[in-house]
């Protein structure tokens, strides 16, 4: 398995080109993060990708700060934004975990189809809560193939042995919302989008 930045380098270009897989499912959980946000918001997301979901959502808020692990999915969330001549956004490079400071503290921070893909879960989920202003939200979605395992528990190990997959949490839906909890949120939203395998949607307030 490549460490996931080398990964997720190398995946840049052709995840970039990639249409949305359910587009159903990705308009609602767009629905349900705008009703959320505010014009004086300032949010964090962690694990932007290419920066599409970011570059959607930064009309509602005051400024939207996105990072990621991979300097080729950043290069290419830059050169999104400079074609739309985004004012509002900045992206740079960075992974999440403790001691990471994203200059914070942010109104919202966002982990959408992050959380499965990252080793320390209670690392990353607290490197989040201290990006979180006091009474601030987390908002995630998250993949929990640990619902619906099925045949990825015998393809994934392969296709991580070759250099094909990153590393992935076989996650349950309890049990992602109990680490949630315990980083010092309070669960307010849950939804799944889509139900099956569950992608797990969460907007949690901190406490």
């Amino acid at each position: 398995m490549k460490p996931s930045a080398k990964f997720w380098d190398g995946a840049a270009q052709k995840y970039a080109r990639q249409p949305v897989r359910d587009e159903g499912a990705y308009a609602q959980t767009l629905d349900r993060i705008r009703s959320y946000l505010k014009s004086d918001d300032k949010v964090l997301e962690v694990g932007c990708g290419t920066g599409s979901t970011a570059l959607t959502l930064a009309p509602q808020v005051e400024h939207l700060h996105a990072t990621d692990l991979s300097q080729r999915m950043i290069d290419i969330a830059q050169g999104k934004a400079r074609a739309q001549e985004a004012g509002n956004v900045t992206f740079s490079t960075m992974a999440v975990g403790p001691g990471v400071d994203a200059g914070g503290p942010f109104d919202v921070v966002m982990g959408l189809n992050l959380l499965h893909l990252v080793e320390d879960l209670q690392g990353a989920l607290a490197a989040m809560a201290a990006q979180t202003a006091e009474g601030g939200l987390l908002i995630t979605k998250t993949v929990c193939l640990g619902e619906k395992p099925g045949i990825w528990r015998l393809v994934l190990p392969v296709m991580q042995f070759i250099g094909k997959a990153p590393f992935v949490h076989f996650l349950k839906i309890a049990d992602l919302d109990r680490a949630i909890e315990q980083a010092g949120f309070e669960i307010i939203e849950t939804g799944n989008y889509p139900a099956s395998p569950p992608s797990h949607f969460v907007v949690a307030r901190k406490r």
